[in-house]
């Protein structure tokens, strides 16, 4: 067993800084790299993607990253474990391998964690007599079955352990649990067991806290955030982990951002409900029993920590079409930019009204007043206003009056109010909106599956 392991955050979802993972495997020492891509909506994405080819539906970014870092992974014998495989774990693991081969690397084991997509077995887990009720709602899925995009279920840090175990140097998974990225390697090396739920919870928390990347170190932070050093050059998280379940979390030295209790004490708080219990596939940790202890130079022991034994339920999430929305936005100077907005505003609403379109909703926010804060945004002096943007959007299951919709923002410009600009791209065009359905399902009905990828093999295929 080792005395610790160092456990790096590359990536905080989908679109997080690229160099972040690369900075992360050469500015100082590692034993695992961790990269969360996934976010409800980016399932949903990957989906459509998949639909169109099927060799796609992971993050794209993964394959040229791998060309990037692979080489020095190999050689410092860092492993690295991501859930950007979406919803084609397969295809990704595929695609890293080939990049290997492309390298001449040849002594590598890549796992794959597949089994979370549900999509295609609605039927029998509904014949089962789980009908996936919605958690807000407790509407059956069987309301929103036929327009269903995706459907993937949650799973915790077992399934990379497995991977480990098999000897992998990088496990890619679909939808898995933004915490259990960082749990695995701690089971793993530490030979914690399923029942040691303190434990457990404290490698659950110690994920929470690298699952957004930079935001723990600074980024997005909200207390003295303009004397954070070198927000341009940040550096991300790192979890020092040790066997009892300690953590210090820290950075590479000479990187910007700032770790404190400040940042990790934030980033504790971020997307939790009740804090006494925050439920995951493998524990139910308890944040209330957190410890912090700032140690100075960017260094902060998380410790103390309490946990219990997990629920039977997966925790499911759904996409469904849901309808069509456009937005377009047109920009008012002054003088009375707001007045000459909020006219503009009410004139297309009533064409709308006398075209008897239909829409489930019509939002309008003056961009500049109110866009932020809503009804909740101080008055402004209208004399002092340079400009505001009005940014207008529909959503209706019609897509014909959303389409309408788009043709009615143009005119604005020569049969509105004066001083108008900021229009581009043309009418806008509908687009499907996407709609969450949060569910649980029983973990007996589910089993996630571990595959291992051979190099020879894609050799071979080339």
């Amino acid at each position: 067993m080792k005395e610790k392991i160092k456990i790096a955050s590359g990536q905080g979802f989908w679109g997080d800084l690229i160099d972040a993972p690369y900075d992360q495997v050469t500015k100082g020492e590692i034993d695992y790299l961790v990269m969360d891509y996934l976010a409800e909506v980016t399932m949903s994405i990957l989906q459509k993607q998949k639909n169109k080819n099927p060799k796609l539906g992971y993050a794209k970014d993964i394959p040229e990253l791998m060309k990037r870092i692979l080489p020095i992974c190999v050689k410092k014998g860092i492993k690295v474990i991501t859930n950007g495989g979406g919803v084609n774990p397969v295809a990704c693991a595929e695609a890293v391998a080939d990049v290997a081969v492309n390298l001449g690397i040849k002594d590598l084991k890549i796992a794959v964690v597949v089994g979370d997509d549900i999509k295609d077995d609605i039927a029998r887990i509904i014949n089962s007599g789980c009908e996936l009720n919605n958690m807000d709602t407790n509407e059956s899925i069987l309301t929103v079955k036929d327009r269903l995009l995706s459907a993937n279920v949650y799973f915790g840090a077992f399934p990379i352990v497995e991977g480990l175990k098999l000897g992998a140097d990088i496990v890619i998974t679909g939808r898995t649990t933004d915490t259990g990225l960082t749990l695995a390697p701690m089971i793993y090396e530490f030979g914690w067991e399923d029942s040691d739920y303190d434990k457990l919870s404290a490698g659950t928390i110690a994920g929470h806290i690298l699952e957004c990347g930079g935001q723990s170190s600074g980024g997005n932070f909200l207390g003295d955030w303009q004397n954070i050093p070198d927000l341009a050059e940040i550096g991300f998280p790192i979890a020092e982990a040790y066997p009892n379940g300690e953590v210090v979390i820290t950075k590479h030295p000479n990187t910007g951002g700032r770790v404190s209790f400040q940042t990790v004490a934030e980033q504790l708080v971020y997307e939790i409900g009740n804090p006494a219990e925050y439920i995951t596939p493998d524990c139910v940790a308890d944040f209330t029993s957190i410890k912090l202890e700032d140690l100075g130079n960017d260094r902060v022991r998380v410790y103390g920590i309490k946990g219990k034994e997990a629920t039977g339920f997966y925790k499911v999430s759904c996409s469904y079409q849901d309808g069509y929305s456009a937005s377009s936005s047109l920009t008012y100077s002054w003088p009375e930019a707001l007045t000459k907005a909020k006219a503009a505003d009410k004139i297309l609403r009533k064409r709308l009204q006398n075209l008897n379109l239909k829409f489930d909703e019509i939002r309008s926010e003056f961009v500049g007043y109110n866009s932020c804060h809503g009804p909740l945004s101080f008055q402004l002096e209208e004399e002092k206003i340079n400009e505001i943007m009005l940014r207008i959007a529909v959503r209706s299951h019609d897509l014909a009056s959303v389409e309408r919709f788009g043709k009615e923002i143009a005119p604005l410009i020569l049969t509105g109010p004066p001083s108008v600009t900021g229009f581009a791209g043309g009418r806008p065009k509908p687009s499907d909106v996407v709609a969450y359905w949060p569910a649980l399902l029983p973990k007996h009905l589910v089993k996630p599956e571990v595959k291992l990828i051979s190099l020879l093999q894609e050799s071979e295929r080339k």
